[in-house]
């Protein structure tokens, strides 16, 4: 009868699908082609013989591909499961947490820099400090930058005993305007690291911005770890013997631009997780955007009494 006929096709399509979600669970009938896959067609086909004419289903091993067949040689993973392993990584504990952030940071070394300049006496008596040499390493503490600068005023006060040079320096030494153009150069849209840095800046006759700048001298969380007050004032000798083991500024050559320079990065990546999440919560809360801000809606703009009355001409 039409009624038997339309349950044994019921019940065949019931067998019909349950097979296709087998195909489909084990990939056979995925949705997104993969290099080595085969066709949806192909899929259906085989569903095909694998259903007889009395509705009974037979499988046959011959005809179903094997998985293995499917599957290419080299998955990659999908988008969805990159985002997950991501987001796990960054829900686990602080350890992973931090060695999260670090990395990050370590895979923009060129953002950070740390200087340190010697200064030499000019003007009446050599009172006067002026730029003699300037240099600039990077995160890992490389020299980027590192030359002697002839001052615009006449040297008075070479101050070897401090700054490390002589009249032998000076006769290949750059002009100061020469050695501020290269410097400001490595310096910009970059955070700047050293120690009684606005000594640096004064020499450069420079203002770097004051949130991209990094003052080993000012960090509260360099001389709580040094065990010295927070308002006192300590020197990067010190921070160096206390806090890295190391001994700077020592003999009577006066002292080394690099070696304060790679001293005072060293301190700064000490602490910088802990500064860096200070800094973020001390920072004060930005002005709203003038696309957000209600106040500011350009939408009113696009009024017809706001376009040019011959533009509005050519349109109509």
């Amino acid at each position: 009868s039409p009624q038997g006929r339309s349950k044994k096709r019921s019940r065949k399509h019931q067998r019909f699908m349950a097979r296709r979600a087998v195909l489909e669970q084990k990939g056979l009938l995925s949705p997104h082609r993969q290099p080595g896959s085969e066709s949806p067609e192909a899929g259906l086909k085989a569903l095909t013989e694998l259903t007889e004419a009395n509705g009974t289903t037979a499988p046959r091993c011959d005809k179903v591909p094997k998985p293995k067949q499917t599957m290419s040689s080299s998955l990659s993973p999908s988008p969805d499961s990159i985002a997950r392993h991501h987001s796990m990584l960054l829900s686990q504990g602080n350890g992973s947490s931090k060695r999260v952030r670090t990395s990050s940071l370590v895979l923009r070394p060129g953002k950070y820099v740390a200087i340190d300049c010697e200064m030499v006496g000019t003007g009446p008596q050599g009172r006067v400090s002026e730029l003699a040499r300037c240099s600039v390493v990077n995160y890992e503490g490389d020299v980027v930058y590192d030359k002697y600068v002839q001052p615009e005023l006449p040297i008075m006060d070479y101050r070897t005993r401090w700054s490390g040079i002589t009249k032998q320096h000076m006769k290949n030494a750059i002009p100061f305007k020469a050695a501020q153009a290269e410097i400001l150069k490595i310096l910009k849209d970059k955070i700047v690291v050293g120690h009684a840095i606005h000594n640096d800046f004064q020499a450069l006759k420079y203002f770097h911005p004051k949130d991209r700048t990094r003052d080993t001298s000012q960090s509260p969380a360099l001389k709580k770890r040094a065990g010295l007050p927070i308002r006192a004032n300590v020197s990067l000798k010190n921070l160096a013997r206390h806090l890295l083991h190391k001994k700077i500024q020592v003999g009577c050559k006066g002292h080394s631009s690099v070696e304060d320079a790679q001293t005072a990065m060293e301190l700064y990546r000490l602490v910088e997780v802990q500064w860096e999440q200070e800094l973020a919560h001390s920072l004060p809360p930005r002005p709203p955007s003038p696309v957000t801000d209600p106040a500011a809606d350009s939408s009113q703009y696009l009024d017809d009494q706001y376009w040019p009355t011959d533009l509005m001409a050519s349109s109509l």
